[in-house]
């Protein structure tokens, strides 16, 4: 392999992964499926080399935490696991006598999977797991901070790929150092493209003339209503904002309480963690002191975020996550993006309908077709929120962090990546799950005619409108 030429090299490792899918597919079957994806899955959830990845995630990303990180490794794999236990992903999926169809299970071939440094080692086994079930090849393409993560990794699949006599070349990896001229040869040389991180990220893929499961920006807005449960809510709020050190992109950004109840709800957050910070000009200078998000507080412990924004004994001890009260939306208020931080935007609402006004706001602002959340106990309240706001999820009484991308208390699938329907500018609006790495052929037989006749289509439309 000529490592002179970055385009090659690419050009080399995707042939490899055409070859070996093709083997894959022609002498498949669901028991090899499911056993490389099992194979994939335990190379991440072995308790050490899950430390070992968890570990050398923090380290050379600097994002995040290592206990969380463990613990998001552990419990995304888990999850996918129990989702695709026993679905069919070979041969006939289908077979419908009455209709005269059969459908028949088919991969997509070499997926490329652009993943974020956030997530360096979940994110990709969970789409290599899935493109293994579904009989294809992958080649992850990581952040240049996830190049060490995914190698490690792509190590460890290989050593329980060569336990069960299963193609090293299914799964593979765009070689360091990592480039845009790499990523961009990948996504025009592959099959399909899964894209998760970056919004240029997502543009580049959307762009590259192959087929792309790309997913929208976060920015989650969470109301808090005169009817919640004050302390479940604030707890639920600490929980899903300091995890992992806000890295996912379903960590809370705003929080919008309705008066009747603020001033019992920030009782209820200090209580859990919550500090409030009212110098909000202060806070947005430290955060983003050059107009870009500072390093010293993205996705950093609670110690050095108190410290990076010049908070260090003006808050109270043990403050897990700051709380900045701001009215402001849209480009001039940063606070009412994405911070990525243990850093929340706090609104004030007179009712449960301005709440729904100050959300719908703050998402066509950033982070339309994600995810908003609902802590309240009108059960009319989530369909209201469902039909007023432009969202793929409403997620109601939970940690949103833990519940948007699946959890073993509700029905979403497992997945880090969130499809943001045309609200986000993406062509799915469900969690991408093994469903989005299949495709299929579909057998058309002869059945007898079910031609209707004019009245049985029209009868009732002529006798309201005549004809």
């Amino acid at each position: 392999m000529d490592r002179t030429d970055p385009v090659g090299e690419v050009d080399a490792i995707v042939a490899r992964a055409r070859a070996a899918q093709r083997r894959y597919e022609t002498e498949g079957s669901q028991t090899r499926y499911d056993r490389a994806a099992q194979a994939a899955a335990w190379a991440i959830m072995e308790p050490g080399r899950n430390r070992d990845l968890a570990e050398l995630a923090v380290r050379t990303t600097g994002l995040g935490n290592v206990p969380d990180k463990i613990t998001k490794n552990h419990r995304k794999t888990l999850g996918l696991m129990r989702d695709i236990a026993g679905v069919t992903t070979h041969g006939v999926i289908r077979d419908d006598p009455a209709t005269g169809i059969t459908e028949i299970a088919r991969p997509k071939g070499v997926i490329a999977a652009i993943v974020p440094s956030t997530n360096p080692a979940a994110t990709p086994a969970n789409n290599i797991i899935n493109a293994l079930k579904c009989g294809n090849a992958i080649v992850v393409a990581p952040s240049p901070k996830g190049v060490a993560c995914c190698e490690r990794l792509l190590e460890f699949i290989h050593v329980e790929f060569a336990k069960i006599g299963e193609d090293p070349d299914l799964v593979s990896m765009v070689p360091a150092p990592g480039s845009k001229a790499k990523t961009q040869r990948l996504m025009e040389s592959c099959d399909m493209i899964v894209a998760t991180g970056s919004q240029n990220n997502v543009h580049r893929a959307q762009t590259a003339g192959t087929p792309a499961v790309a997913v929208g920006a976060g920015n989650v807005t969470v109301i808090v209503d005169e009817t919640a449960d004050l302390d479940a809510a604030a707890e639920k709020i600490r929980a899903s904002k300091t995890f992992d050190n806000a890295t996912s992109c379903s960590s809370e950004n705003a929080v919008v309480v309705v008066d009747a109840v603020r001033d019992a709800f920030l009782a209820a957050m200090a209580r859990a963690g919550g500090a409030v910070v009212e110098d909000e000009a202060a806070v947005v200078a430290a955060l983003w002191p050059d107009g870009h998000l500072s390093r010293q507080v993205i996705a950093q412990d609670a110690d050095a975020t108190i410290a990076a924004l010049g908070l260090t004994g003006k808050v109270p001890p043990g403050t897990e996550y700051i709380a900045v009260p701001t009215s402001g939306i849209g480009p001039d208020h940063p606070l009412s993006g994405e911070k990525l931080s243990r850093v929340l935007a706090l609104y004030a609402a007179a009712d449960f309908e301005e709440a729904m006004r100050i959300t719908d706001e703050i998402q066509r602002y950033q982070g339309a077709g994600h995810s908003v959340g609902l802590h309240s106990t009108d059960p009319d309240r989530p369909m209201a929120l469902a039909r007023a706001i432009p969202t793929s999820r409403v997620i109601v009484n939970q940690a949103h962090t833990f519940a948007t991308g699946g959890s073993f208390t509700n029905g979403m699938p497992f997945s880090l990546s969130m499809g943001c329907g045309t609200w986000g500018g993406n062509a799915v609006d469900e969690n991408v799950h093994w469903k989005h790495f299949l495709q299929s052929t579909t057998i058309v037989r002869e059945i007898p005619a079910r031609e209707p006749t004019l009245e049985d289509i029209f009868a009732d439309y002529w006798k309201d409108a005549g004809k």
